[in-house]
């Protein structure tokens, strides 16, 4: 600005800014072009500031009305940049909404239905009876100490009943368990009859596999614990878990070993015209009570324990248990 301006030329020029304003704002097609036509046009060194720079020279009697012309400006400007705010922001959302629209009438995606593995439905059905009949589910870890796989189950190191159930030992002495009775010592280790459980889980046994045999299967044990208990009560149990399973037909409880409990039997049922072998019980041996500090003139206790792959193949009639470990579709679909 010179010494020279006239009050109508900076009124000329205020009014250009204006129109260029209005014309620049109008055409912004984002908020971040928005946000610098503002500082551009009316931060401290925008636009109106360097029009208003040259007040200082006017006549001290048309400095008002200058001032008056320069704020009108601004008020238009600022009006016109918050009407175009509110455009731009009303056509993110708009924008948004439709990029994250989810079209309801649209065909959806397909996927395959899953289905439960026999082995897992056989497990649910197994602890849904069990619990119902008052027992409370316990879980152990899969390795397990000598003590509590074997020993607490008066089964010490020279018993010949190790080699019924020879495993997989690690190099730090300890081993995969061969069955879910360790869950059980841990238990009655921690707390007081009555007890009533079930320890489901996967066990080990270093075993040929063949079409009824392998060296990993599932298990599933329960345990009573009370004073007074007998073996007339662990047969009630056994007959009204094994009806719920396969329905009314033929039981038979033979006369058998087992070292941790005593008397132990196994238990058959009869199943489309023969017998089968489906699990072994036994009221449990006073040594294995007095090895978790119980009085075994006190209480009395009964076991037994199934494998889950042998329910599974009798209810689904499956002639090799390798087919339940394949993951092969053509089987797995069947169910």
């Amino acid at each position: 600005m010179t010494a020279a301006l006239q009050p109508t030329e900076l009124e000329t020029q205020l009014s250009t800014l204006q129109g260029e304003a209005q014309g620049a704002i109008a055409a912004a097609a984002t908020l971040e072009e928005l946000e610098k036509l503002r500082v551009g046009y009316l931060g401290k060194k925008g636009e109106v500031s360097k029009i208003l720079g040259g007040m200082g020279k006017l006549d001290p009697s048309d400095r008002p009305r200058i001032g008056s012309a320069a704020n009108d400006v601004k008020t238009a400007i600022q009006d016109a940049l918050e009407q175009k705010r509110t455009a731009l922001q009303a056509a993110q959302l708009q924008a948004q909404l439709e990029a994250e629209t989810l079209d309801v009438t649209m065909p959806g995606a397909y996927r395959p239905q899953g289905r439960m593995h026999p082995l897992n439905s056989t497990i649910d059905r197994i602890l849904d009876i069990l619990v119902g009949l008052g027992y409370t589910v316990a879980q152990g870890t899969e390795m397990e100490t000598d003590y509590y796989n074997f020993e607490a189950l008066n089964t010490p190191p020279d018993h010949p009943a190790r080699d019924m159930q020879d495993t997989f030992y690690l190099p730090d002495g300890n081993l995969l368990r061969t069955h879910t009775s360790a869950i059980q010592i841990r238990y009655m280790e921690n707390n007081e009859p009555p007890i009533r459980i079930i320890a489901p889980g996967r066990v080990y046994r270093r075993d040929t596999v063949d079409a009824t045999h392998s060296a990993v299967f599932h298990q599933i044990e329960l345990l009573a614990v009370d004073e007074g208990l007998t073996f007339t009560d662990l047969k009630g149990t056994v007959k009204e878990f094994l009806q719920e399973i396969f329905g009314d037909i033929p039981i038979r409880f033979r006369a058998s070993y087992f070292p941790f409990t005593e008397p132990s039997a196994e238990v058959d049922v009869q199943w489309k015209g023969k017998w089968l072998e489906v699990m072994g019980c036994g009221m449990v041996d006073p040594n294995v009570l007095k090895a978790v500090g119980l009085d075994s003139e006190t209480y009395t206790g009964f076991a037994a324990g199934l494998g889950v792959e042998r329910f599974a193949m009798v209810l689904h009639q499956i002639d090799d248990i390798r087919r339940l470990y394949t993951s092969d579709l053509r089987f797995l679909r069947q169910f």
